[in-house]
């Protein structure tokens, strides 16, 4: 069946030059001069795909751009001249295919309607099978979840993948932007040619213009052989750039001329090059925010960003947390080349989806990295996870906060005030506590520091959220378990007298009382009495009382002096 295309153009002769180069691709197309005559042919026939100017003489053809796009999904290409970029990317953002300049050159032409017509085959294959659809497939297993906030997401990116315009990826660390920015690649016309992922941030400026444009032989120190930059790798292809708010601005005007005219110069070369790529971006910053402080130049967020596609964490979508778990147990047991992958317990999968995910999907992988690595059986328990408990009244405010996420409405009155109250609650407490937790920190921490004299300590680290949930759990317990403990430990240590000076010396401090010898010499009669209680404990070693303390010998040896303490003074 031949292709056929409407052509909308006031200009006699470039619509004769493109219905002759349209023919020799053998593609049939119909010439409209004005706005009123590209809506009688469109009415009157159908088309396959459509090249309108933007400035015609009874309108404008974005009001075609619009009518088009609204009423099917035909890839509808449009024509500008220099200077009206604005308009350009107003198309794009209204539906348009793609775009090309005035004076209107044949290789972009042609490259612009094979494009369309690779659009044209994909979206006739899929109406075929639409039930049994390898897009349809290749989505559902590369980007896992089917949450309410994961459809719209998959049918956008179904839509973005026919079009050429620049796509900006915003959204949280961890969020998954380049694993969407591979689909829209695989699930584009362009899927044959190159995906080119960059990390903006890791290049160093001053070989920015080399990696990104490449250079020629002998055009400075260490070029020894021509190399090709990124944009000629990507020629035909996509070329990612993750993390773009960290380019320089120098390096953000050269950027924005390669994407806006298309063609890039390498370093020592006399002649541009073109290059037929598309754009994706992403970042985890505010570049609207960037903008403003002018750390961003405004032309270039504009040009990059004229699609965005805002990309959910984890805990909107924490319905998702089972099968993403399984997922990620499956490719680690894969990688790891384990017999069977592990499975999660009831209790296990609970915590997750109740946990606080400050780094999104990509904590929750590591999450299950560690815990697959604790295990010991063909389980995962809670225990193996290595999450802090959660209060039960934060429990449901998580709950309800999920809630009003996925109805897409505002917390009820009351659950607010609920959650405003647990916060004093807490808030109250740590009030509280902080005067004898302020002191029993300073009287336990060698008798904690001795129960662990290796040099080679384990400590794990968490993210942000688990910290935070950590001393909130810890803060909330009753001032009156937290005295007793302390007096307790107080009377267990072996430095009774030393500590109770120290614990005496603060509760002035908290009573309003300053020092009167001022607050350089209270802090070093503090380290004073702490040294000399390690000391003490040690038998007046002080390799070992420096590893109690947590410093190295040469530094304690240094303090000791500086603060005047010998073993003799203290037979």
């Amino acid at each position: 069946m031949t292709t056929t295309a409407l052509v909308v153009d006031d200009e006699v002769d470039l619509c004769r030059l493109m219905q002759i180069t349209l023919t020799k691709m053998g593609i049939k197309s119909d010439v409209a001069y004005t706005l009123s005559q590209a809506r009688t042919f469109w009415q009157d026939n159908d088309y396959d795909f459509c090249l309108t100017d933007l400035k015609l003489p009874d309108g404008s053809g974005l009001e075609l751009v619009k009518e088009i796009s609204n009423s099917s999904n035909i890839p509808i290409a449009v024509i500008t001249a220099h200077g009206s970029m604005d308009l350009a990317i107003e198309a794009l953002k209204l539906g348009a295919f793609d775009f090309v300049n005035k004076p209107l050159e044949l290789p972009r032409l042609r490259q612009l309607v094979e494009n369309a017509i690779k659009v044209i085959h994909q979206d006739n294959e899929v109406q075929v099978a639409p039930e049994c659809s390898p897009e349809q497939k290749m989505l559902d297993s590369r980007l896992i979840g089917n949450s309410a906030v994961m459809h719209p997401l998959k049918n956008t990116i179904l839509k973005l993948a026919r079009s050429q315009a620049p796509v900006f990826l915003s959204g949280a660390s961890g969020t998954g932007k380049e694993v969407v920015a591979r689909l829209i690649h695989d699930l584009s016309p362009r899927r044959d040619g190159s995906f080119v992922p960059v990390n903006c941030g890791a290049i160093p400026s001053e070989l920015m213009e080399s990696e990104f444009f490449g250079h020629k032989k002998g055009s400075f120190t260490g070029a020894v052989a021509d190399k090709q930059g990124l944009f000629q790798q990507a020629n035909g292809g996509t070329l990612f750039l993750d993390e773009v708010a960290d380019l320089p601005l120098a390096m953000q005007v050269k950027l924005l001329r390669a994407i806006q005219e298309k063609t890039v110069r390498a370093i020592g070369d006399t002649k541009e090059v073109p290059v037929d790529i598309r754009i994706l971006s992403a970042t985890h910053k505010d570049l609207s925010q960037l903008v403003q402080d002018g750390a961003f130049r405004q032309d270039l967020y504009y040009r990059i960003n004229v699609i965005e596609l805002k990309l959910p964490t984890l805990n909107a979508r924490r319905d998702d947390i089972p099968v993403l778990a399984d997922h990620f147990l499956a490719m680690i047991a894969d990688d790891w080349q384990l017999e069977s992958p592990p499975s999660l317990t009831v209790e296990a999968c609970e915590r997750l989806q109740r946990h606080d995910f400050a780094g999104n999907v990509r904590e929750l992988r590591n999450l299950l990295e560690r815990a697959v690595t604790l295990a010991e059986a063909s389980y995962i328990d809670v225990s193996h996870l290595g999450l802090p408990d959660i209060e039960p009244e934060l429990i449901n405010i998580q709950e309800q906060n999920h809630s009003s996420t996925i109805n897409s409405s505002e917390l009820p009155a009351r659950n607010v005030e609920s959650q405003i109250d647990v916060q004093s609650t807490v808030q109250s407490t740590k009030d509280d506590e902080q005067v004898i937790q302020s002191s029993r920190n300073m009287t336990t921490q060698v008798e904690q520091r001795a129960t662990n004299l290796h040099p080679y300590r384990t400590n794990i680290n968490h993210y942000p959220s688990t910290v935070q949930h950590s001393s909130a759990s810890h803060n909330s317990s009753s001032t009156n378990v937290a005295s007793t403990h302390d007096k307790e430990s107080i009377l267990d240590s072996t430095a009774q007298q030393e500590t109770s000076k120290d614990i005496s010396g603060l509760q002035e401090l908290f009573d309003g009382q300053l020092p009167p010898q001022g607050l350089e010499h209270y802090l070093q009669e503090q380290e004073k009495q702490l040294i000399i209680t390690a000391l003490k404990q040690t038998g007046w070693n002080k390799t070992q009382a420096a590893e109690l303390l947590g410093t190295t010998f040469r530094s304690l040896r240094y303090r000791m002096k500086k603060l005047e303490i010998s073993e003799d003074a203290f037979d």
